[in-house]
């Protein structure tokens, strides 16, 4: 199957050339998002918790787009520029979207900037058949 790219009407407006998501053979890649908003692009929330849950509202909103849920999500990236100081709010506020026993697997590193002066990112792989 060759490769599907995705971009969402109404979806977050992207920092960088690329697509919302890529699909191919059940896999859906989806982009890194940032806490902004589609009403708002580079407008951000103050602290961990608030931009934890916009970049959850707009990994769900990437999803929807595509008919799937938190409920297809099998893997998680999350990068964090105050780790030490961030990590157990954002720990927090990102397993509420998550049902108990079903946590997709995650890498979660501090890193040393990201775009709009962000302090989390997070991207998904997920799949049709989760």
């Amino acid at each position: 199957m060759s490769a599907l790219f995705h971009m969402i009407a109404g979806g977050p407006k992207p920092v960088a050339p690329f697509s919302h998501a890529v699909e191919c053979d059940g896999f859906v890649f989806v982009t890194g998002q940032m806490p902004d908003t589609p009403a708002a692009p580079g407008v951000l929330p103050e602290g961990i918790a608030a931009q934890t849950r916009n970049v959850m509202e707009n990994l769900r909103l990437v999803l929807a787009g595509l008919g799937l849920g938190f409920e297809h999500v099998v893997c998680a990236r999350a990068f964090l520029t105050e780790f030490h100081e961030d990590y157990a709010v954002f720990n927090e506020t990102y397993r509420s979207y998550f049902p108990e026993g079903r946590l997709p697997a995650r890498t979660c590193v501090g890193v040393t900037g990201l775009a709009y002066g962000a302090r989390v990112e997070i991207d998904f792989v997920a799949h049709r058949g989760a």
